[in-house]
């Protein structure tokens, strides 16, 4: 904890050292920031999952619930203490950007985090620490979605205003939740060219937290982007919110799914492992992730 603002936080998170050569023995951490309405209610899976793995991840919790206390989380659980001074968040505002930058830069504070993955409440890990550790610490790349779509919910959402700061070829969209290396989290942070447009031209119906990252990344990043998303997601059946999983969806054969869904590009070559993260399961799912998950996905294996 700390009793830094947002403005002196960005600023303190974006110092980087002149020397790249670190003078003591550093072990590279993974950054899981969490980004969440209330209460992590999937924790007891994420305890399982990083039981036996201290001091290869942090934990940082960003909750718009005023009243929700990570204290309040059990002693032994990973998420205990683990809340980040947070502000209100609403769904697709400029602000779900802010909470975002908030979560790096508090990360960036620890010079051993060197990968920073987003997280929901509702996402669940599809492999074993060790397997999530070394995909991500191992990746030449950042994994931050990022296309062109015309129509409505793509070009559609572009204000003119933007430019020339952005123009509408330059416009992209993909899904917020990002996993990236400390060099491109320095970046976002300490944005404010790209950041002041958005903030002053994406609003109403133009969902900035799907617009931001890719356009920005994309623009001034992209040759060390992969333009994917490491989290699975089902929009199949339609509307402005993905599928919800519940008890009942949650069986081996689905699990056995979604972690061998399709092969991708991972550092240049094929790859069977293209999602490490899926979303949005429910409280209800949580009592067959536990019975199920663990083993399928070798939790204990260290």
């Amino acid at each position: 904890m700390h009793d830094m603002n947002d403005e002196e936080l960005l600023w303190r998170a974006s110092m980087v050292p002149k020397v790249k050569n670190y003078p003591f023995e550093r072990t590279p951490k993974v950054a899981f920031m969490f980004l969440t309405r209330g209460p992590v209610v999937l924790s007891p899976l994420w305890d399982l999952f990083f039981k036996g793995h201290e001091g290869l991840f942090n934990v940082y919790v960003h909750s718009s619930e005023s009243n929700f206390n990570v204290s309040d989380e059990a002693q032994d659980s990973v998420f205990h203490g683990r809340r980040i001074p947070s502000k209100y968040v609403e769904w697709g505002k400029v602000n779900m950007i802010e909470a975002e930058r908030r979560l790096l830069a508090n990360a960036l504070l620890d010079v051993s985090n060197q990968r920073f993955v987003l997280l929901s409440e509702s996402c669940i890990p599809l492999f074993n620490f060790s397997t999530v550790y070394s995909y991500l610490t191992n990746s030449k790349y950042s994994f931050v979605e990022s296309y062109d779509l015309a129509g409505p919910v793509g070009r559609g959402r572009y204000s003119p205003k933007m430019a020339p700061t952005v123009h509408i070829e330059e416009w992209r969209k993909g899904s917020q939740w990002f996993e990236m290396d400390r060099d491109l989290a320095v970046e976002v942070i300490a944005d404010k060219e790209y950041f002041s447009v958005f903030h002053d031209f994406c609003d109403g119906q133009c969902y900035a937290d799907e617009h931001y990252l890719p356009t920005f990344v994309t623009k001034k990043f992209g040759e060390t982007n992969s333009n994917r998303t490491l989290h699975f997601v089902d929009w199949a059946r339609g509307g402005p919110h993905p599928t919800r999983y519940y008890r009942n969806d949650v069986t081996e054969e689905f699990l056995v799914k979604l972690r061998s869904d399709r092969s991708c590009e991972y550092n240049g070559m094929k790859n069977q492992i293209c999602h490490l993260f899926a979303r949005k399961f429910t409280s209800h799912s949580l009592d067959r992730l536990l019975r199920i998950a663990p083993k399928l996905m070798q939790f204990n294996d260290l």
